[in-house]
């Protein structure tokens, strides 16, 4: 549907049929008419999602021209034959590349040459996009593994020590439950091992005998780590540890010198980790800080002097967490014993996000003034009173993101993303031993994009409790503050997730047509520290909400912004805010995307059986056992709260396989926002049949799925063409 299409002239929007359920919780009833959508094997159901399809492409034909435009504009700004920066793991040199028409990338590698030289041996090799790669060796094809397969997605790729082996685990539905595989990369053939039904991560055994990996349970709960042993049958695979607790998710790494197996089992308030000895045939795992101690941390060895430490990052006395040095010895202690040696102190300034180390130095993510970053620290004297300062790489924007991409233990390098909402993505390598950055790429941008053309900065806005909320507000330079513009407002809230800053070749298309885009860091995000999270979470959950609407009324007194032309949108749990905002303030918006929704939050939480709804117990509170939280919940969550108003025109974009925010949620929800509305704005349903969490697969794909929510909101807003520059002359 287009502004100027006739109400007359759309078609009529299928019914879903009202079968009426009761749900009855802590004395409350609720009837509920569309639950039987919830049948996905149903026909019925299948026939349902069918006719919305065919229902949203009717009503949205009009934007077809202005889709197809979108798509053109970011397919032409990007650089589609283009080699990621290679990065060294032993003997080799590992990265991947993309080339133009085809939907996926190509992992690959050349071999690495030792000099001696530890500067020349850790530069990378220079890759030209275009140009064939002297000595290179294909890994993984994509485009080859995902021909004549509905969907496809990689879940995992480990390279063995060795460097002959490869294991990498495939997804064809969308669902996020792959089948492991291994390649002999000497060979180039595929080995019989074949592990199905397994989660993200992968890791091998130093000797390359074993891979690790994690299994889900019904609830899709990561909660078995399990190895097994190449060549031997499947059903002999080992558990090396289950997770009974539902609240409780699994995981397990390597430790950055590949001697420990470290299982992680956590949620979002506590932890508890076990440690495996790889170097040691036989060993059993070893229990570091119970989950008892009710501690959240993160913990990484370290031989310090030949002595076995272990770099905790931790909320102990630190609610924006801190880092401290522990000798392995002192865990066999009771915690109020034991030593703990502080490293880095807590701060109620900075985040302190997580550590990683080489053999030579500490490396720290932390985030002060909303913005994530890197320092180092030199573990000579680490924990002592010779300890030296931390180093910071420094960048000269305000609003940026700089992150670890890739410390290899031995390296002399650290690699460090870095990118903000004007800088497209650069690979810096930063040397450990003098602080040098030396860029390696930065992603090219084509099509005559100008950064100076546009301005990315900070405004505040303030909440109905005096809290300042923190915007990001993009917009085309020459823009004039007379109040005419239209804007979309964008958020997430949930987590302690932070929408960082970073560069969009799509965005670009929105900026471009006039829309003021902003994001919204409302509270149970992550960018102002843990206490921001908190605010925003269990029974502080309905502040994430009205800092959304607050946001939206400081951009039309802004005096930037027509009150008339606001969109809103946001994904899953941003799906949940939009949903909220919909009911809270439907006039404030000419329309709202909401992306994979989580819209019946308080149903999906009532049953543990349902995919994550025990984990998310600690995101939202208990509402089975806690009366006061299923009273909260059902106060805010959006399908219970669907009411008669004049809703505006509304997209609920799913998927069919998504295994995280299950369609029936969306499904339900255009249902009763159909029934309840007295507008006439059309209220869509978009299912993406062999999609998952994501949308589709593949690139052009994607681009496709953008470019659709984003002609949805510039059409409404009436801002279908691009703005012409006013130096397009220069």
């Amino acid at each position: 549907m287009t502004a100027e299409t006739p109400v007359d002239a759309v078609p009529r929007p299928p019914a879903a049929k009202k079968m009426p359920v009761e749900r009855t919780h802590h004395g409350d009833t609720f009837t509920d008419s569309y639950e039987w959508l919830r049948e996905k094997d149903n026909p019925e159901v299948t026939a349902h999602l069918t006719a919305e399809n065919a229902y949203t492409e009717a009503v949205t034909r009009g934007q077809e021209q202005l889709r197809e435009r979108i798509f053109t504009e970011i397919k032409n700004r990007t650089q589609e034959t283009d080699l990621s920066v290679p990065a060294r793991k032993k003997g080799w040199w590992y990265y991947s590349r993309t080339e133009e028409g085809k939907q996926y990338g190509i992992q690959c590698r050349v071999a690495a040459v030792d000099t001696g030289d530890l500067a020349a041996d850790w530069t990378p090799p220079e890759v030209v996009p275009g140009r064939p790669v002297e000595g290179e060796q294909v890994l993984l094809d994509g485009n080859v593994l995902a021909e004549g397969k509905p969907f496809f997605s990689l879940g995992g790729l480990a390279v063995s020590e060795d460097g002959t082996l490869l294991a990498y685990c495939e997804d064809n539905a969308g669902d996020e439950r792959f089948t492991l595989r291994v390649k002999d990369l000497e060979s180039g053939d595929q080995l019989p091992d074949e592990v199905s039904n397994v989660f993200y991560g992968l890791g091998f055994s130093p000797d390359g005998t074993r891979v690790f990996y994690t299994v889900v349970d019904d609830s899709w709960r990561p909660f078995q780590v399990k190895v097994h042993t190449l060549g031997t049958p499947v059903e002999e695979d080992e558990v090396l540890y289950q997770e009974d607790d539902v609240a409780m998710w699994t995981g397990f790494e390597l430790s950055a010198d590949r001697t420990q197996l470290l299982i992680s089992v956590g949620s979002s308030e506590y932890s508890e980790y076990r440690v495996l000895d790889l170097m040691t045939p036989g060993a059993e795992l070893t229990p570091l800080i119970s989950r008892d101690e009710r501690i959240l941390y993160e913990a990484e060895p370290v031989r310090l002097d030949g002595v076995l430490h272990y770099v905790l990052t931790h909320n102990r006395d630190a609610k924006n967490s801190m880092v401290s040095l522990v000798a392995a010895s002192e865990f066999s202690r009771p915690l109020k014993d034991q030593q703990w040696t502080t490293v880095v102190p807590h701060d109620d300034a900075v985040r302190v996000n997580g550590a990683a180390v080489t053999r030579t130095h500490l490396v720290l993510s932390v985030r002060r003034d909303t913005t994530e970053r890197v320092q180092v620290l030199d573990l000579e004297g680490l924990g002592t009173p010779a300890q030296a300062a931390a180093a910071e790489p420094a960048f000269e924007e305000e609003l940026i993101t700089s992150n670890l991409a890739n410390a290899e233990f031995d390296s002399p390098i650290i690699r460090l993303s870095y990118t903000s909402f004007l800088t497209p993505p650069r690979i810096y390598d930063y040397v450990l031993a003098t602080g040098e950055l030396a860029l390696r790429k930065e992603t090219e941008v084509l099509g005559g994009y100008r950064p100076e053309r546009y301005v990315a900065e900070r405004q505040w806005a303030k909440a109905a409790d005096g809290t300042l909320l923190p915007l990001s507000v993009l917009r085309r330079a020459d823009l004039r503050q007379d109040g005419s513009n239209p804007a979309l407002v964008y958020a997430y809230g949930s987590y302690e997730v932070s929408m960082d800053p970073g560069f969009s070749v799509a965005r670009l298309s929105l900026l471009d047509r006039g829309i003021i885009y902003v994001v919204a860091h409302v509270r149970g995000g992550g960018e102002m520290g843990r206490t921001w999270y908190e605010q925003g979470k269990k029974l502080n959950k309905k502040n994430t909400f009205t800092d959304f609407v607050d946001a939206t009324d400081h951009l039309v007194t802004s005096g930037w912004v027509d009150r008339r032309r606001i969109a809103a949108m946001g994904g899953s749990a941003g799906g949940l805010l939009m949903g909220a905002v919909a009911n809270l303030a439907p006039e404030k918006y000419r329309a709202i995307v909401a992306q994979v929704p989580f819209v019946d939050a308080l149903t999906t939480i009532l049953d543990p059986e349902l995919p994550l709804s025990a984990l998310e117990w600690e995101e939202w509170g208990n509402p089975i056992t806690d009366p006061e939280v299923y009273r909260y919940m059902k106060e805010y969550t959006p399908y219970e709260n669907v009411r008669t108003a004049d809703y505006p025109r509304i997209a609920a974009v799913t998927s069919f396989n998504d295994t995280r925010v299950l369609y029936v949620e969306p499904a339900k929800w255009v249902a009763e926002l159909r029934e309840k509305t007295t507008g006439s704005e059309p209220i869509v349903l978009k299912t993406e049949m062999d999609g998952g969490h994501g949308g589709a697969s593949g690139r052009y794909a994607r681009w496709k799925d953008v470019a659709w929510d984003y002609a949805f909101a510039a059409d409404a807003l009436g801002a279908a063409e691009v703005r012409p520059f006013a130096d397009a002359r220069d």
